[in-house]
């Protein structure tokens, strides 16, 4: 595991919290702004995962 693919997990989890808290007091840019972090850490974990694939071929 790298740092992408924990950073990514984090920043996911970070967003569903968000988005969650603005759903609690109805507000709609939390919640967007939660759906959005969730998106970058989502990608950026993929990011990671990729560069575990090719790190684990380059190794081989």
């Amino acid at each position: 595991m790298n740092k992408d693919q924990i950073k990514g997990t984090l920043k996911t989890v970070a967003g569903k919290v968000q988005e969650k808290a603005g759903q609690a007091v109805g507000s709609a840019e939390q919640q967007a702004k939660g759906i959005a972090k969730q998106v970058q850490g989502k990608t950026q974990k993929v990011a990671g995962d990729v560069k575990e694939v090719v790190k684990g071929g380059i190794g081989k």
